[in-house]
């Protein structure tokens, strides 16, 4: 397998909902999370607008990849997430928005937001106390520190810390 650079993510959380926006109408829908099953795969992919390699990421056995759906609606994927667990934090490797939610004419608002949030409660419930670390592109750690509150420490190193991942989820889960 092709080993990836660390470049460091570079999703833009445009809105921090309890679900997701429609960016036209402001109509909310509330949204589910599950974990990427193989059938899956056959729509994420380049042709269709992806960037990532999501077979790829599917592949590796260290990481968890989620989907985020609006309930009720499972057979179209708003966003996706890689992740991986460790004893005392997750680990983000991948975010990405569906091709549709990106950019001015996005359908949605409020996806990778909803996926970052995921992943905090994903820490709480496996021992990580809400700690979230990930690697940002140059250009976005203040955005990061802004709308998730996270802390820069050196690089592109970014940690979601306690305090912030337990404001987040309470936002989110009610």
């Amino acid at each position: 397998m092709k080993k990836r650079k660390n470049i460091g993510l570079d999703f833009e959380v445009d809105k921090l909902t309890n679900s997701i926006e429609n960016s036209k109408t402001g109509d909310s829908f509330t949204t589910e999370i599950s974990l990427i099953v193989k059938e899956d795969l056959k729509g994420l992919i380049k042709k269709n607008g992806w960037q990532f390699n999501w077979a790829s990421e599917f592949k590796n056995p260290t990481r968890e990849i989620y989907k985020l759906t609006i309930t009720n609606n499972s057979n179209i994927i708003q966003g996706v997430i890689s992740l991986e667990i460790k004893t005392d934090h997750v680990y983000l490797h991948l975010i990405e928005s569906a091709p549709f939610n990106i950019g001015k004419d996005k359908v949605y608002l409020g996806v990778p937001g909803n996926l970052v949030v995921f992943a905090c409660k994903l820490s709480f419930q496996r021992g990580g106390e809400g700690y979230v670390f990930f690697l940002s592109k140059t250009k976005l750690i203040e955005h990061y520190k802004k709308s998730l509150g996270a802390l820069h420490f050196g690089g592109k190193k970014m940690v979601i810390t306690t305090e912030s991942a337990l404001k987040l989820t309470n936002k989110y889960f009610k």
